[in-house]
C-alpha cells in the first residue's frame, strides 16, 4: 500500500510571532511561527484586516523566532547607507530542531523566504543540551545568542562585508554545565559591549543529594553574559540569585531611549533590575477584585508586548487570566524610581503580543481566533486607578482592580484558528451532496463547534429586488482612471436599466446608454468613453455626450461580442465576425474585412489590453461544431485563425484572464503574467488552458467539473488582478493567491449572472444577479480552504456523538480547575457574606449595597474567562446541538468534580426502536500522575431531541472510551474491555476482558472485529465471541504507540494516530487466525504465550509518515462528491489534511522520484533533513510527501525544467498531474 500525503488547511495555532519591516517599506509586518509552518502576514491599516502574504511550509519544527537589522556599515558605503537605513529590511532569525541556526530575508519579488545564512552548531531534533530553544538578538543587530534548554549557548556576531551583505562570525561559547535555562533577551546598552540576560537553575548540588532536600531550597538566578567584541570572546559578567522563581525577562530600553535593564516576571511580582547603583525595584502584580479564583493561585505575567517612540515607552503585560496592564518606569537622572502599572483590558490569554506603529494590538490567542485591536486610547486620562510600587503595602498584600469591558481596544478584525481541534467528524447531515466537517474546538468558554464546508466566505453587502429577471448585468466607469464604477447596468428581455452608485443605488436616465432594448455588452472604453452593444448596433458614448452608432447589416442581428478596453469583436448571425479597434483620437474604427464562418458563434472572448501596447492579439471564438478557435489581431493577420482545440460537447462560455506567477512553468521570470483561456462547456465542466503569447497556440489543458449547469465564465477583480468567476449550480472563483492557482467554490447560493464591482465600501466585490435580485458580494478570506459555521459552547469540548436520525450532535465539556455554576452561586454567595461580615458597624450599609452589586455583577465567560478552581476540581456539561438552526437545543450540568471523558450514540438491541446516548465519567479526575475515585456511565434516552436521563451505572474506573457494538455498548474502563446491554435500573455487564496493559483510550469496531488502543502500547485486536460471550485478543503491534486516534480501513488493515504525531498503517496478513484460543486461566506455559509477552500475532507495518502535530481523529470518507475514498486526520493544531491511495504502481513510481529530486534541488530552508523529519520516531515508509512535491510549482523555472528533464516530462505535465492527484480526492 502507497499513500500521498496532503495538507489541506495548515495549521493555525500561532506559536510565536515577532514583527518588523521585512519587506524592506516603512509598512510593519507580522512574521507568525505556526509549528512547521511560516506565514507572513500584512496588517491593513486603512481596512484593518490581517492579509496572509505569504507561506511557507519549513519541514521542521520553528521553536523560536527573532527579528534584527544591522546597523551601520563600512565607511565606503556608510554615506549612502545613513540615506537608506530606513528602507532596510529586517531579517529573521529561526531557532528550529534542525541544529542550525538560519536567518532568513523576504524578498518581496518572488514573494518568498530566502536563506541568507545557515551555520551547524549540533544534532538535530529537540535535544536539552542542543540549543535552538531561545534566541535573543542584541538591540542594535550586533549579535545573536541561541541556547539550550540546558547547558549550552552560542552566541554569533553579525556584521556586513564590503557590499553591504550579512556576514556571521563563528560561534562563541557560554556553555555552563548543570544549569537549566528559563529565558534569554538581549539588554539594550547603546553601542557598548552587547549584554545577555538568562534565568538559570543550577541544578548540580540537587543532583548530587540524594535526600532531595537541596532541590527545596536551589534558588533562580539572573545571570548577565557579555561579548566582548575587541576580545572576541563571551563572559559571565554577573549573576544575582532571586527570591522566588520566574518564569520571563522583558528587556528595558536603554541608551537615548530609556534606563536599560530588565523587568523580571515571577510568581506573584514583578521587579526591575539593572547594573551599577541602581536599587531593585519590586512590585506586587495586581489581582482582580473580589475573584472567586483559588485563592492560594499564585499569579504569572505570561506575554508582553513593548511600544517606543522618541519620547516614551510603556509595555503591555497580560496575566494568565487575559488581562493586560500597561506598565510604564518612572525615571529621574537615568535612575528607574518606581513601577506603575494600570489595568487596562482583557482579551483571551495570548502566546504572543505586538504592538504596531500604526495603532493596531496583534493578539496571536493561545487557544481559539487570533485577534488585531485598535488602540483607541492609551489609558492615560481614564479614572482606572493607577498602581505604584511606592505605594506602601502590608506583606503578602497586594493592589486590587475592577473588571470592564473593552475600552482601549476595539476589535477590528479576527483571524480564524481552529486550535485546537478535539476531535472531528465528516458526514453530510445536511443533505448537501458534498460532506461537512463537524469540529470541536477551542478551550475554555470561547470553545466552538465548527461546522466547516470547502469553499470562500462570502459577505453581501445589499440585497435589491428587481422589476423582473434579468439577464445580464455589468459595471461601468466614467473614465479609464476612475478608482470606483459610475453605473450599474442591469438588462432584461425587453429593456436596460441603468443604476448609478453612490451612497444609495438609483436609477438614471441621463447615461447614454438606449434603455429601449436588451443588452449583449457595456463597458468604459477608451479614455472617457461608454460602449453598449445590443443586438441591431453598437452604441459609442463619448465624454460630451456625443452619440455615434454602428447598425447591424440588413436582417442580421449582433449575437455575441467581446470588449475590451480598445478593441470590439461582434459576431453577426450566419457566423460571420466583424472588428473594431479604437484609434488615438477615440473613434471606433471597423476593419475592412470581414471574416465568414461556416458554424454559428456560440460564445467569445478577447483579454485586456497589456500594459504598453495598442491592442490584445488574441480573440477566442467558441463555435457550435465542438471547437474553440484563436483569431489573430494582429494588424499583420488580422482575423486570420491560428490555432484550433476541439471540445467534448459545446461550449456556453469563454474567458480570456491574465493571471500573474505562472504555474506552467515555461517562463523564468517569477510574477510574469501568463494568459489563460478558460473554457466553460454546456455539460458543467470547465477547461482551462495556457495560452501562448507569441503564437496563440492553447496547450497545458486542465479539467475540472463545476456542476450539472451550463458553465458562465464572468471576468472579476481580485486583489487588483484578474481573477475568473465561474457560474454552474455552484459558483466557483479562479484566482492567483500567493503565486499558487486555486479554483474555490463560493459558499453561497447559486447565482445567474456577474461582473466586478468597485465601490468605496467595497473596493474589490462582485455584483450578481440570483432570479429577481440584484446582490452586492464581497469576498475577503482569500486564500481559506473553509467557510466556517460556529456554534459557541460552554466549556472545553472533549467528544461528541452525532445522531444520524435527528442530525443533531450531543458534545460532552469538562474543564479542569473549573467550578460548576451551582458551586459559583455558592461561592458568590460566601464571598458576599464575608464582606458584610468584614465590615465595621458604621460601613454594614455600604459594605450591603457593595455586597449585593457583586452578586448582580455577571461577567462574560467568554470575555473574562472563567475563575480557577483547585487541583483535581472540574465542571462538566453535555450539549445538544442542532447545525441546521446554529443553536443549543439542551444543556445539561453534571456535578461538580465529575468529568466527562467519552461518549456514544447507542442503538441497543432489547429496545432497537428507540436511540440512546451514554456518557462516561470520571470522578475526581487527577490528571498528573492519571488517577480518579470511580466512575459513572450516565444513559439517556433521546426524545424529540431531547435527553432525558434513564440511569446511572458505578464503575470502579474512568470509562475512557466506549462505542456501540451490533447492539451492544462497548466500553474500556481503565485496563478493561467491556460489554454491556441496557437493563432497567443500570447498564449490565454481559463479558469482559482484562488482559490489556495500561489504559484503553480509543475503540473501533467492523464485523465482529474491534481495535482496542491503548494509552502507550499501541493497538489490539479482538474477537468477540458470541456463542461463548467471550472477547479474545488474537492479534497485537510490535512497536510502542501512544494511541490517540483509529480508524478501521478495511477487515484486515486500520489507521493509527499517536500524540507524537505520527500515522502508522498496520495489516494483518492473511494466515492470521481470529479464530485462536486464549487461555483465560493463565495455565499455559509462560513460552507459549506469544511473542513478545503479547499476542501470539502480529500485525505488520504497511506505512509509516510523520504528520509533525498531535492526531486527534482519523476517519475514512469521501470528501468530494463522485471521489474516491481517503483518510482525513485532523490535529491539535488546527490543520486538516488526507492520505490518498495511489490507484497505479507508474503513478508511485512519478511521485517517489519527483520526491527524491525535491529533496536534493528544493531542501527544507530551515536546513532540517526531509526524509529524517518524516522519520521522526518511525521510519517513513511507503508514504509520498504531497507537501513536498507540490513546492515544485514554486521553484525556478531552469530547475522545473532541469527536475521534469530527469523525469522525462515536461514542466506543465508534472503541474497537471500535481493538480490532478489533489482534486481526484480532495480540493
Amino acid at each position: 500500500m502507497y499513500l500521498y500525503s496532503l495538507t489541506l488547511q495548515k495549521a493555525s495555532c500561532i506559536t510565536c510571532a515577532v514583527h518588523g519591516n521585512f519587506s524592506g517599506t516603512k509598512q510593519q509586518e507580522i512574521i507568525a511561527a505556526k509549528g512547521k509552518v511560516l506565514e507572513l502576514l500584512r496588517p491593513d491599516a486603512n481596512s484593518g484586516k490581517v492579509h496572509s502574504v505569504t507561506t511557507l511550509e519549513i519541514f521542521g519544527e520553528i521553536r523560536c523566532l527573532a527579528p534584527f537589522r544591522l546597523t551601520g556599515g563600512s565607511k565606503a558605503c556608510a554615506r549612502l547607507m545613513s540615506r537608506l537605513l530606513d528602507l532596510f529590511a529586517d531579517y529573521v532569525v529561526i531557532g528550529s530542531d534542525s541544529g542550525r541556526i538560519t536567518i532568513l530575508e523576504y524578498i518581496p519579488s518572488r514573494n518568498t523566504f530566502e536563506k541568507v545564512h545557515q551555520e551547524t552548531f549540533g544534532k538535530s531534533g529537540c535535544r536539552r543540551i542542543v540549543p535552538g530553544q531561545y534566541l535573543a538578538v542584541d538591540p542594535k543587530g550586533r549579535a545573536v545568542m541561541i541556547g539550550a534548554i540546558e547547558k549550552q549557548k552560542l552566541v554569533y556576531i553579525l556584521n556586513r562585508d564590503t557590499t553591504a551583505r550579512l556576514t556571521i562570525s563563528s560561534p562563541l561559547e557560554a556553555h555552563k554545565s548543570h544549569t537549566l535555562v528559563f529565558s534569554v533577551v538581549g539588554i539594550d546598552v547603546g553601542f557598548e559591549n552587547p549584554v545577555f540576560a538568562c534565568l538559570e537553575v543550577d541544578y548540580e548540588e540537587s543532583d548530587n543529594d540524594p535526600t532531595g532536600e537541596a532541590a527545596l531550597t536551589t534558588k533562580q538566578m539572573l545571570t548577565y553574559y557579555e561579548l566582548d567584541l575587541g576580545l572576541n570572546h563571551v563572559v559571565r559578567k554577573y549573576t544575582e540569585t532571586l527570591q522566588e522563581f520566574s518564569n520571563m525577562l522583558i528587556p528595558v530600553p536603554g541608551g537615548n531611549d530609556g534606563p536599560s535593564g530588565v523587568l523580571v516576571c515571577s510568581e506573584n511580582f514583578i521587579t526591575y533590575k539593572n547594573f551599577g547603583d541602581q536599587p531593585e525595584i519590586r512590585m506586587p502584580i495586581p489581582r482582580r477584585r473580589y475573584d472567586l479564583s483559588d485563592p492560594d493561585r499564585g499569579m504569572l505575567f505570561i506575554c508582553y508586548a513593548g511600544h517606543k517612540t522618541k519620547s516614551l515607552f510603556f509595555f503591555f503585560i497580560q496575566n494568565e487570566q487575559g488581562d493586560i496592564f500597561k506598565l510604564t518606569l518612572a525615571v529621574e537622572d537615568d535612575m528607574v524610581t518606581a513601577i506603575k502599572m494600570k489595568y487596562f483590558d482583557t482579551i483571551p490569554v495570548a502566546s504572543s503580543m505586538i504592538v504596531l506603529k500604526t495603532g493596531f494590538l496583534f493578539a496571536a490567542s493561545e487557544f481559539g481566533n487570533h485577534r488585531l485591536y485598535q488602540i483607541s486610547h492609551l489609558g492615560d486620562d481614564d479614572e482606572e486607578t493607577e498602581f505604584s510600587s511606592t505605594m506602601l503595602l502590608d506583606e503578602g498584600e497586594t493592589f486590587y482592580y475592577s473588571l470592564r469591558p473593552l475600552k482601549n481596544l476595539v476589535e477590528v478584525d479576527v483571524v480564524d484558528s481552529l486550535c485546537p481541534i478535539t476531535a472531528c467528524q465528516v458526514t453530510d447531515l445536511a443533505n448537501e451532496d458534498t460532506p461537512q466537517l463537524y469540529v470541536s474546538c477551542g478551550r475554555g468558554p470561547n470553545s466552538t463547534l465548527r461546522v466547516l464546508r470547502h469553499g470562500l466566505e462570502v459577505t453581501e453587502m445589499a440585497v435589491s429586488e428587481l422589476p423582473g429577471n434579468p439577464n445580464g448585468v455589468w459595471t461601468v466607469k466614467t473614465n479609464a482612471s476612475a478608482e470606483y464604477d459610475a453605473y450599474i447596468v442591469v438588462s432584461f428581455v425587453n429593456a436596460t436599466l441603468v443604476l448609478s452608485i453612490g451612497e444609495s443605488v438609483e436609477e438614471v436616465s441621463d447615461s447614454g446608454f438606449l434603455g429601449t432594448t436588451p443588452t449583449l455588452h457595456c463597458c468604459q472604453i477608451g479614455d472617457d468613453a461608454l460602449l453598449q452593444v445590443y443586438a441591431n448596433g453598437i452604441r459609442h458614448v463619448r465624454a460630451d455626450k456625443r452619440v455615434n452608432e454602428w447598425k447591424a447589416p440588413g436582417k442580421k442581428t449582433i449575437l455575441k461580442c467581446a470588449v475590451n478596453n480598445r478593441q470590439v469583436a461582434i459576431a453577426l448571425s450566419g457566423g460571420e465576425l466583424v472588428y473594431f479597434e479604437m484609434d488615438l483620437s477615440g473613434q471606433l474604427n471597423e476593419y475592412t474585412e470581414r471574416k465568414e464562418f461556416s458554424s454559428e458563434v456560440i460564445c467569445m472572448s478577447i483579454g485586456s489590453v497589456p500594459a504598453g501596447e495598442k491592442r490584445c492579439r488574441f480573440l477566442a471564438v467558441g463555435f457550435v461544431d465542438h471547437t474553440v478557435r484563436m483569431i489573430s489581431l494582429d494588424p499583420s493577420d488580422c482575423l486570420q485563425p491560428l490555432s484550433m482545440q476541439a471540445l467534448p460537447t459545446v461550449p456556453e462560455s469563454l474567458c480570456i484572464a491574465a493571471m500573474g506567477g505562472s504555474d506552467s512553468s515555461e517562463s523564468d521570470q517569477v510574477g510574469l503574467a501568463t494568459y489563460y483561456l478558460n473554457i466553460g462547456l454546456q455539460n458543467g465542466v470547465l477547461l482551462r488552458s495556457v495560452l501562448d503569447s507569441v503564437t496563440g497556440d492553447m496547450s497545458d489543458t486542465r479539467t475540472r467539473y463545476l456542476g450539472s449547469r451550463p458553465v458562465r465564465l464572468f471576468k472579476v477583480k481580485i486583489q487588483n488582478s484578474e481573477a475568473v468567476l465561474a457560474i454552474s449550480s455552484r459558483s466557483w472563483l479562479g484566482y492567483m493567491f500567493q503565486s499558487v492557482s486555486r479554483l474555490t467554490p463560493l459558499s453561497y447560493e447559486v447565482l445567474d449572472y456577474a461582473a466586478g464591482f468597485s465601490s468605496d465600501q467595497c473596493p474589490e466585490g462582485v455584483v450578481s444577479i440570483a432570479g429577481d435580485t440584484l446582490r452586492i458580494l464581497a469576498l475577503e478570506k482569500l486564500g481559506a480552504v473553509f467557510n466556517q459555521i460556529t456554534i459557541n459552547l460552554k466549556l472545553t469540548p472533549r467528544r461528541f456523538a452525532i445522531d444520524q436520525q435527528s442530525s443533531n450532535v450531543v458534545v460532552i465539556e469538562a474543564d479542569h480547575l473549573c467550578f460548576t455554576d451551582s458551586t459559583k452561586s455558592e461561592r458568590k454567595q460566601q464571598m458576599a457574606q464575608e464582606i458584610i461580615e468584614s465590615a465595621g458597624d458604621e460601613e454594614v450599609d455600604l459594605a450591603k449595597e457593595v455586597a449585593e452589586s457583586f452578586m448582580n455583577e455577571v461577567l462574560p465567560a467568554n470575555e473574562f474567562g472563567e475563575p480557577k478552581a483547585g487541583v483535581g476540581q472540574w465542571a462538566s456539561s453535555i450539549q445538544v446541538i442542532s447545525p441546521s438552526q446554529k443553536s443549543v437545543m439542551q444543556s445539561l450540568e453534571l456535578d461538580q468534580d465529575e468529568a466527562a471523558v467519552s461518549v456514544a450514540v447507542c442503538r441497543f438491541a432489547v429496545k432497537p426502536d428507540e436511540a440512546f446516548v451514554v456518557v462516561g465519567i470520571a470522578k475526581d479526575l487527577n490528571l498528573n500522575p492519571t488517577s480518579s475515585s470511580g466512575g459513572l456511565m450516565n444513559t439517556y434516552r433521546i426524545v424529540d431531541g431531547q435527553l432525558e436521563l434513564i440511569h446511572k451505572t458505578v464503575i470502579e474506573e474512568a470509562p475512557q472510551a466506549m462505542a456501540s457494538y451490533q447492539g451492544r455498548l462497548l466500553v474500556g474502563v481503565g485496563r478493561i474491555l467491556r460489554v454491556y446491554d441496557l437493563g432497567r435500573k443500570k447498564l449490565l455487564r454481559k463479558c469482559e476482558n482484562k488482559n490489556f496493559p495500561y489504559r484503553i483510550v480509543t475503540i473501533s469496531s467492523m464485523g465482529s472485529r474491534v481495535i482496542v488502543g491503548d494509552v502507550q502500547e499501541s493497538v489490539h485486536f479482538v474477537k468477540y465471541r458470541a456463542k461463548e460471550n467471550r472477547l479474545v485478543i488474537f492479534a497485537d503491534d510490535v512497536s510502542p504507540r501512544y494511541v490517540t486516534a483509529t480508524c478501521f480501513l478495511d477487515y484486515d488493515t486500520i489507521a493509527v494516530g499517536d500524540k507524537f504525531g505520527s500515522v502508522a498503517i498496520l495489516r494483518l496478513s492473511d494466515d492470521v487466525n481470529d479464530e485462536i484460543e486464549e487461555d483465560p486461566t493463565g495455565a499455559k506455559a509462560f513460552w507459549d504465550r506469544g511473542l513478545l509477552n503479547g499476542a501470539s500475532q502480529k500485525a505488520h507495518l504497511e506505512a509509516s509518515f510523520y504528520i509533525g502535530e498531535t492526531i486527534m481523529s482519523l476517519q475514512k470518507t469521501t470528501l468530494i462528491p463522485g471521489g474516491s475514498e481517503s483518510l482525513i486526520y485532523t490535529t491539535l493544531s488546527g490543520s486538516v489534511g488526507v492520505l490518498l491511495p495511489f490507484t497505479s504502481r507508474e503513478e508511485v513510481d512519478f511521485f517517489q522520484h519527483l520526491e527524491m529530486h525535491l529533496r536534493s534541488e528544493n531542501s527544507p530552508i530551515c536546513g532540517r533533513d526531509h526524509l529524517a523529519y518524516r522519520s521522526y520516531y518511525f521510519p517513513a515508509k511507503n508514504v509520498i510527501d504531497g507537501d513536498m512535491c507540490e513546492q515544485y510549482n514554486a521553484m525556478d523555472g531552469s530547475k522545473r525544467r532541469a527536475i521534469a528533464a530527469e523525469l522525462d516530462r515536461t514542466p506543465p505535465e508534472i503541474s497537471k498531474k500535481l493538480e490532478d492527484m489533489r482534486t481526484r480526492y480532495a480540493f
